[in-house]
């Protein structure tokens, strides 16, 4: 037997599978030929995959250039005994490092969960005998038997099948069960499509087969998705790539500046070693903006908190803010853009066309027609499809309506109940269920009227049924068959026929002839309304919405047009996308928001497709066939309700109401949160810089420290444990969703918040300096000036606080009363500055001394010019240069 590249099992007879497998289905295999095969082949498992130690993990988070510089300045602030400078500093270092892990301590997860997904035991015909084994022992050419409730133990060529159906919307994305056949399919018959093969993972349904083993594995297609999620790397998340880039750049640059001034002021000026050593320390930890990351990772645990709220669950800190940069949102159709409930929206009879208003299995709506004309034969269509069904309506514990059955036999039940029309009990007496093989169902039925055959299935079928009937123009109902598609609709035919009131049993030959035809019913799908909007809002905010569906492209083209995803009829297959190169799929893949008839590898495909052009993707799935897609993209975004384990473990984000308007609400609170990360870093760099070009002003000038180390550190402590805490809760500006997405490359600061950062820390530093030299020369103490010059650095981060609050915008307009929070800590900072300017101990500590109440106007008049100029700088930007 040929171990060589999977063979289209699907394509091969019968006898032709046994010849090449080996094997023979009456009997199934020998025991010496299985053990032959399993020392080949291997067990029929998934691989391990070698996991990482939780202390290389952890170890791992420590690996980074700004960590290195704040461990060692908590050493060397322990070993000079400035305890709690090091303590703090420390606690940043422990905090990220713990996140990191964390974060990462996922990634096994989804393996796992695919794992648990194979079957534990399998029927099998062995050297003549059925018994019972451990799915593990399955080899290629065995003979498996499948029962109801079944899960499919490895990859099965169907042999023999009696009504057999087969779930596998987790593995191809179709949400109706698949009968299967036997019969040999063409060559390029898509995954969706091959009706004689049970895929490992899927379950049955209902009814029974026999099916040979082609596959195992990791040779199955789930075996396969399994690979294609360890060879998928997790994609950095933007701000994950910039923050860390940032990081790094500023932490070298204060690093090597702080050489320099320490080497200058060794050599040229006149300070005491150990002051000089401590003052030069200080400058690289005040410089540095150590609690960046501690702020940033509560802005995303807050928006994470927002999200849940909102009916979404964010698994990682990052992945909130990546929806901020999202550019292309890849969404299913069934469930997420669309109700995932049949409803049945025209019927047309011979004597009229009714459209049907509600929407779903609620019995709520009207059946409605332009002539208020009496219909017997409306009547006796609603009575057909009620009667040729097997499904049923309920409402459940939450009162939502839901059916039991096939979704195309349950809109039926409902369009009954939208009728004014008193609709006749009936018996049933026999049947024939559905099977794709004759495509309808028919069911003989007592009533009133006597006993009625009464049929539904494909227009096709039911059309062939009438042949010799005069007065049914086959013409003119393809003609309205052919209208109904081209809306979305899928089509079934309806018709019934009077019998004897003898007759019991039902069979093919009784529908063949001497039928009555009914009309025609459109079914949809129905999209949802908030779908609607919000990919109206999507499209404003500048992303791409594309749908990714196994439907047929017809359906899908219709569907994508009444979203508003579609503005033409351009669709795109699973099968034309097999057919191109990497190179040709991306260069083409930008023309196409729908993609129909999908498989598991196609996905993969777009999502790669589109990153490849410098998108920034969302993908969102449910099934075990979305998995790697979910990894690989930016955003893997699985559906609460109806995903597979799989699919969850495998994103970043899951919906708990499989809405695309909970994604739209997530990308709004990703910018907010993107946002608020940015304003932080432009709020701490301007006032970390201004700390450190006090120190470097000093050494150059050779003058006295107008701030002592440990006073740089108060300051540089306590403006981050409050007030940049308030951009923890600033709200998002109100053109958050006007704005186009951020390109991929963008830098965290632009030119022009380089240049904000650099004048507004000037005229923190330069007013601080000037008024500490004035104050000196005018006969003030050192320690009066060094506490004024404290307080008007600490009192300039607080009114430029209020600038940052608001970037495209002015500080003063209504919104500025929106972050409470934002109050609270100016509140609590001005309560330290007044402890550490009145409170004994911290003069002893911090070398501070008490304020004459007329210079706090100092610090204040200063903090107001501050927030002056910028607010001036501000309007000037924005009303003469380009935006930033």
């Amino acid at each position: 037997m040929d171990d060589d590249a999977q063979k289209n099992w699907f394509a091969k007879n019968i006898d032709d599978l046994q010849k090449e497998l080996k094997t023979d289905i009456e009997l199934g295999l020998a025991e010496d030929e299985v053990k032959e095969r399993l020392d080949e082949f291997g067990e029929n498992k998934l691989d391990d995959i070698k996991k990482e130690s939780t202390l290389k993990k952890i170890i791992k988070q420590f690996h980074d250039i700004i960590i290195y510089v704040l461990i060692a300045a908590t050493i060397i602030t322990f070993l000079i005994e400035h305890y709690i400078d090091s303590a703090v500093i420390g606690m940043v270092v422990i905090v990220n490092a713990l996140i990191g892990y964390f974060q990462e301590s996922k990634a096994q997860k989804a393996l796992d969960s695919i794992r648990n997904m194979l079957s534990v035991e399998a029927t099998v015909e062995r050297d003549g005998s059925r018994v019972e084994i451990d799915a593990k022992q399955l080899v290629r050419g065995d003979v498996v038997y499948l029962f109801p409730g079944d899960r499919v133990p490895a990859d099965i060529r169907i042999v023999d099948a009696d009504n057999l159906k087969v779930e596998e919307s987790a593995l191809t994305g179709e949400s109706d069960s698949v009968e299967k056949q036997v019969g040999a399919l063409p060559d390029d018959t898509v995954l969706a499509d091959r009706i004689n093969m049970a895929f490992s993972g899927t379950s049955v349904t209902s009814g029974t087969g026999v099916g040979v083993v082609v596959e195992t594995g990791n040779h199955t297609e789930i075996g396969k998705i399994n690979e294609q999620m360890t060879e998928v790397k997790e994609m950095e998340t933007p701000l994950t790539k910039q923050t860390a880039e940032f990081g790094k750049n500023i932490t070298i640059a204060v690093v090597l500046i702080a050489i320099a001034f320490f080497v200058f002021a060794y050599f040229f000026r006149d300070y005491e070693i150990g002051e000089l050593f401590l003052s030069v320390i200080a400058m690289v930890v005040g410089s540095i903006p150590e609690g960046l990351p501690a702020i940033m990772s509560m802005i995303l645990a807050i928006g994470v908190q927002k999200m849940a709220k909102r009916n979404a669950i964010v698994k990682s800190l990052p992945s909130v803010e990546t929806l901020g940069s999202v550019s292309i949102i890849n969404s299913d159709k069934t469930g997420t853009l669309t109700k995932n409930e049949m409803t049945v929206k025209t019927v047309i009879t011979p004597n009229q066309t009714y459209s049907i208003t509600g929407e779903g299995y609620a019995p709520e709506g009207e059946i409605q027609s332009e002539t208020k004309e009496k219909d017997p034969l409306l009547e006796k269509f609603l009575l057909a499809t009620k009667t040729a069904n097997e499904s049923e309506l309920f409402q459940d514990e939450n009162g939502r309506w839901n059916i039991t059955g096939e979704p195309t036999d349950g809109c039926f039940i409902t369009l009954a109940e939208k009728t004014d029309l008193s609709l006749p009990e009936t018996e049933e007496i026999d049947k024939i269920p559905f099977d794709s093989s004759y495509k309808y169902m028919a069911t003989l039925a007592s009533g009133e009227e006597g006993r009625m055959i009464y049929i539904k299935g494909a227009p096709g079928e039911i059309f062939d049924m009438l042949h010799g009937n005069n007065e049914f123009d086959r013409n003119f109902w393809e003609q309205q068959m052919e209208q109904m598609a081209k809306h979305g609709q899928r089509v079934i035919a309806v018709a019934y026929k009077k019998v004897s009131d003898q007759m019991e049993d039902l069979t093919h030959d009784d529908v063949k002839k001497d039928i009555e035809f009914l009309g025609l019913a459109g079914i949809i799908d129905p999209p949802r309304e908030e779908a609607i909007q919000s990919v109206k809002a999507a499209q404003t905010a500048g992303v791409q919405v594309k749908m990714i569906t196994g439907d047929h492209p017809s359906t899908a083209v219709a569907i994508g047009k009444k979203i508003g995803i579609l503005k033409n009829d351009k669709a795109i297959t699973g099968k034309e996308i097999d057919q191109m190169s990497d190179d040709e799929l991306a260069e083409v893949i930008e023309d196409y928001a729908v993609f129909a008839r999908t498989s598991p590898a196609n996905k993969l495909r777009i999502v790669k497709a589109l990153q490849k052009n410098g998108e920034v993707t969302s993908m969102t799935g449910d099934g075990v066939n979305d998995a790697p897609a979910l990894k690989k993209a930016d955003i893997g975004v699985a559906m609460g309700i109806k995903g597979t384990e799989v699919s969850k473990d495998a994103s970043n984000m899951i919906l708990t109401d499989d809405n695309f308007s909970t994604i739209v609400d997530a990308i709004e609170e990703g910018r907010r949160v993107y946002d608020n990360v940015k304003k932080t870093i432009l709020f701490l760099l301007p006032t970390s810089a201004a700390e450190g070009f006090i120190v470097m002003a000093s050494i150059l000038l050779g003058i006295s420290m107008p701030l002592s180390p440990v006073q740089l550190l108060w300051i540089n402590m306590v403006t981050a444990v409050t007030i940049s805490f308030a951009f923890v809760y600033e709200p998002a500006e109100k053109d958050v969703m006007v704005r186009k997405p951020r390109e991929k490359g963008s830098q965290l600061l632009s030119k022009y918040y380089v240049f904000r950062i650099f004048y507004v820390a000037a005229i923190v530093a330069g007013t601080g300096l000037i008024v500490n030299t004035i104050m000196v020369d005018n006969g003030f103490d050192h320690a009066v000036a060094n506490t004024v010059t404290l307080n008007i650095v600490v009192f300039g981060k607080m009114f430029y606080l209020f600038n940052v609050r608001n970037e495209h915008g002015f500080a003063l307009n209504k919104s500025f009363f929106t972050n409470k929070v934002a109050f609270i800590v100016c509140g609590i900072l001005i309560g330290l500055q007044l402890a550490i300017t009145y409170a004994p101990f911290m003069h002893t500590v911090f070398a501070t001394a008490p304020l004459e109440f007329g210079l706090w106007f100092i610090p204040i008049a200063l903090g107001l010019v501050v927030f002056i100029v910028v607010e001036m700088e501000k309007y000037l930007n924005r009303r003469f240069f380009s935006k930033h």
